[in-house]
């Protein structure tokens, strides 16, 4: 790659809103120049040039002209705010460049206009991810690791927040490693002994390669079937609210969300259109979307909503089957049965605090008739009214969706699509060694599958990978970091 750029760059690192405390962060090979020409001392002094690495110092920041002699009573007339400057040398910073960090108050006035005096004296308005991106490029972070640092600022549960730190404190990075020293070893083997047939024998090896293959092949699978569980614990899971009208569906959007979000009445067909909440159920992240009761009518807006219903519920990890059990199954329940599939399902038997007409046993056993090669189907009576049976649910998910356990401890766990797409292309590549194998093919023919498999590693950390790819990366980044 030849991205690199030298020159000074500036941003508000903070967000840009009124807060206590603003941060401009400025990095590059002039950044302590261009802060010293902005910054006075108490005394009305410049002396950042000389201090020392990680070290703050207390002043302001003026707007006036690097090269303008002040006098001792004048300088104070130009003050824009009243500032700690940290000074970071390089290599020992964030991007491994001289890094000044300018603390002040967090007005949003106060930071543009700092941020204006810096870009005067000679940094640029830096892009996004731009100071992240320069630490991949100089060699301070692998790119596993600064796609860390975007999810940890987007995580939105401390499932994915715990994922996101461990991949930034390199669990990721140190076994991609570990797997691409062992492909590039049998490589650089096969190829000595290819040019070196007289002093490396290659008789008996294919079976120990293929022996290797084998653990290799398990290693990435083990991080392969971490995917789905990562891409639900980083964005939530999707989950639809399905049933006949007046089941009590808005009733438990309510309840989970904490809120009256959704209008309740006696009077069927209230939810006429979608609505949509994330919450967060003891760490597990759900994006639900109450729908439209599904039935057949004649109502224009309803028959919208209906289809609206069904389309959602296509697309959903989760349904929540919400069923009035004090009131006969119909026809309408017979649709809705059908649109679940073989997707996760959690059938709520609403209203339990009425007289029951619904039975599990009897629900279970339309179900199953209907749904022959659906997975196990849980079943909770449930009442919106006393709230309760709601309590069931985290334990529910979990055991749905998690094996009955989320864990937060070092285990390493995928939630980069980018990176699925990298082990499984390494996986198969993998599995083409080991047809070659039993083939009985040349040895050349498992250098060249093994190093697709190297290359395809190296797409994680960044070895292999274009321009392109990494300014689209780094893109997603927000301003200042």
């Amino acid at each position: 790659m030849n991205m690199q750029k030298n020159d000074t760059i500036a941003a508000i690192a903070t967000a840009l809103s009124d807060s206590g405390i603003g941060i401009i962060r400025i990095s590059g090979s002039e950044a302590i120049s261009v802060a010293n020409s902005v910054f006075c001392s108490k005394s009305g002094k410049r002396k950042l040039q000389n201090v020392d690495s990680h070290t703050i110092h207390y002043g302001y920041i003026v707007d006036i002209d690097s090269n303008e002699t002040v006098l001792p009573e004048d300088w104070q007339r130009h003050i824009i705010d009243e500032v700690m400057v940290a000074i970071m040398k390089a290599p020992r910073s964030y991007t491994t460049e001289d890094t000044v960090e300018i603390n002040c108050h967090g007005g949003v006035l106060v930071m543009q206009k700092i941020l204006e005096s810096v870009l005067r004296h000679g940094a640029r308005i830096a892009e996004p991810g731009e100071f992240t991106k320069r630490a991949f490029l100089n060699g301070r972070i692998d790119l596993s690791k600064a796609e860390a640092v975007i999810d940890i600022i987007h995580s939105q549960n401390e499932f994915a927040l715990t994922s996101s730190v461990n991949q930034l404190k390199g669990s990721l990075s140190a076994e991609i490693k570990r797997l691409r020293e062992q492909i590039i070893y049998e490589i650089a083997f096969i190829e000595s002994a290819l040019d070196d047939p007289e002093h490396i024998s290659l008789e008996g090896y294919p079976e120990g390669l293929n022996e290797k293959t084998d653990m290799l092949l398990k290693s990435i699978k083990k991080l392969l079937d971490t995917a789905d569980n990562g891409r639900l614990i980083k964005e939530g899971i999707s989950t639809v609210i399905v049933g006949k009208p007046n089941a009590g569906k808005s009733s438990l959007l309510n309840i989970l969300v904490g809120e009256e979000r959704a209008i309740v009445t006696g009077i069927a067909g209230t939810t006429r259109d979608v609505l949509q909440e994330s919450i967060k159920l003891h760490g597990i992240g759900l994006n639900i979307i109450d729908t439209a009761g599904i039935h057949k009518t004649e109502d224009t807006v309803e028959k919208i909503g209906v289809e609206k219903a069904k389309q959602y519920a296509a697309d959903a990890d989760l349904i929540l089957y919400v069923v009035d059990a004090s009131v006969e199954l119909d026809e309408s329940d017979r649709e809705i049965i059908s649109l679940i599939g073989d997707k996760n399902t959690i059938v709520l038997l609403n209203k339990s605090d009425l007289a029951p007409v619904v039975e599990e046993k009897n629900l279970r056993e339309l179900m199953e008739k209907m749904l022959p090669k659906h997975k196990q189907i849980a079943m909770i009576p449930t009442s919106t009214k006393d709230n309760s049976g709601i309590d069931v649910f985290e334990n529910t998910i979990k055991e749905m969706f998690f094996q009955g356990e989320l864990k937060s401890n070092n285990e390493i766990i995928i939630t980069n699509m980018r990176h699925k797409e990298a082990l499984q292309n390494a996986y198969d590549s993998l599995i083409m060694v080991k047809k070659s194998i039993e083939t009985g093919m040349p040895e050349d023919f498992y250098s060249i599958d093994l190093m697709s498999a190297y290359s395809s590693l190296g797409f994680i950390i960044g070895e292999e990978v274009d321009d392109d790819l990494v300014e689209e990366i780094f893109s997603k980044f927000c301003m200042g970091k």
